[in-house]
């Protein structure tokens, strides 16, 4: 461990030891692959300028405000399985952001406050601020991102940055504005939003980034084990209607059971097959596909089983334990892209369910205090090694984009699972609905193996 933290300092010093007589010239651009329209891409800024924007900062404001219905009806409005939706059949703030980006001389950093229903959605899946004394969800709570850093003028541009980032394992990006689809896939959904450590990105081509993390963990503020989970991504935009993609992670993410290794590997593919900026019918089609496999394996502790990855599950080995997914969607831009029409979905497998939402309300597996790796509650959502969990969603939507600051959806989205998961019309909560409402013994949380909804959605990014 010690070893592995030297390894910072150093890592700093070398780069910075190597760009030192070059740090007084003109900072190179630190957005990468400018020139190429990446405004099509799923999961990207679909701006091409920014308005709050002068030589050392360049601001941005966003708002996610959404409705959705959903056809169970829960009596207390509760949401399941998504980290986009908290609430059902009335209007909610899903985000409210307001920060930017600050460079000179070489220095940049960024901040993103979030409030909303976000900053309650996102914080209660990481189970890490259980682990000693402050409230780590609560501190970082209303913070998406949070970095500072250094470019240095090597090569292509190499950024150096310490703090909370976004980790765009799945694609799709944690601001809803970025993405082609409101309600993300499992593959999205299920797997990380941020990251809390330190990267490096290097540009050693106009077209190539390749990026190197060492973080806490698996989305999670602090650390669950005594190693930090590492990573990476490299970034290939040949040309500006082609980007291939992958993320790759690895760490030990169980809390008290460090035998335990997780690995991930996360990989999409983008291609705008058509481009007429001057037809007024179709003006762009592009299509976005992502693949994503991994696994858990190795030896269990006083509190875990052991478990064995993609291998068949045996009486010395444990269960299998692994997540195999995809996702992909069609988009079609039309009258010179002020309006877009959005198809697609996608299917999770994840045999012990080490990555899925767990349900809300009182079917959510609350920490047992005598025991990290297991759950308490009345009736807990089961999450044990073993357990099976198949799911597949499919959507459609139809956007109004006025202009590059502003859109409207409306969005239907089917999703279905192979055992109770979704909230149904008793809800999650109580028999009322209402968490002052008290719990008596022939209650049972209404979870339901499918659901269909539609959301309307307003976007505003500046």
């Amino acid at each position: 461990m010690k070893k592995q933290l030297l390894l910072v300092p150093l890592i700093c010093f070398a780069i910075g030891a190597a760009a030192q007589k070059d740090s007084v010239k003109p900072m190179k651009s630190q957005i990468p692959f400018e020139g190429q329209d990446g405004t099509w891409q799923n999961g990207s800024d679909r701006r091409d300028s920014a308005v709050l924007s002068n030589k050392y900062f360049t601001g941005c404001i966003m708002v996610d405000a959404n409705y959705t219905y959903s056809s169970n009806n829960p009596n207390d409005h509760t949401v399941v399985g998504s980290t986009a939706l908290a609430r059902n059949n009335e209007m909610e703030v899903s985000c409210a952001a307001i920060g930017g980006d600050f460079s000179y001389n070489g220095a940049r950093g960024r901040i993103m406050t979030q409030f909303g229903t976000r900053s309650t959605v996102v914080p209660r899946n990481d189970y890490s601020p259980y682990r000693g004394q402050y409230d780590l969800a609560n501190v970082y709570r209303y913070i998406s991102e949070a970095y500072g850093g250094y470019h240095f003028n090597k090569m292509h541009g190499i950024n150096v940055d310490f703090g909370m980032f976004m980790s765009y394992v799945g694609l799709n990006s944690y601001y809803q504005v970025e993405n082609w689809e409101y309600q993300a896939s499992y593959t999205s959904d299920n797997t990380p939003w941020f990251f809390n450590g330190m990267r490096v990105q290097l540009f050693p081509t106009a077209k190539l980034k390749i990026e190197l993390w060492l973080i806490n963990g698996w989305q999670s503020y602090g650390m669950f084990n005594e190693m930090p989970g590492m990573g990476g991504n490299i970034t290939w935009q040949p040309n500006e209607n082609v980007k291939l993609l992958t993320n790759d992670y690895w760490g030990n993410d169980a809390a008290l059971i460090p035998g335990r290794r997780r690995f991930h590997s996360d990989n999409s593919l983008l291609v705008r097959y058509f481009h007429n900026k001057v037809s007024k019918g179709i003006s762009q089609a592009a299509l976005s596909l992502t693949a994503d496999i991994g696994d858990e394996k190795g030896d269990g502790s006083a509190y875990g089983l052991a478990v064995n990855g993609f291998k068949k599950g045996d009486s010395l080995h444990g269960p299998a334990q692994y997540f195999a997914s995809w996702m992909i969607y069609n988009r079609i831009w039309f009258y010179h892209n002020k309006f877009a029409w959005t198809i697609g979905g996608g299917y999770m497998n994840n045999p012990g369910r080490y990555l899925v939402l767990y349900p809300t309300g009182d079917a959510s597996p609350l920490p047992n205090p005598n025991n990290p790796t297991t759950t308490a509650g009345t009736h807990p959502f089961s999450a044990n090694p073993g357990d099976i969990f198949e799911a597949w969603d499919a959507s459609t939507n139809i956007e109004w984009m006025p202009n590059q600051s502003v859109s409207f959806r409306v969005e239907f989205v089917h999703r279905e699972a192979n055992v109770p998961y979704f909230a149904g019309p008793g809800g999650v909560t109580s028999p009322t609905g209402y968490t002052t409402t008290g719990l008596n013994s022939t209650w049972v949380p209404d979870l339901v193996k499918s659901e269909s909804r539609i959301i309307f959605c307003v976007l505003f990014r500046i």
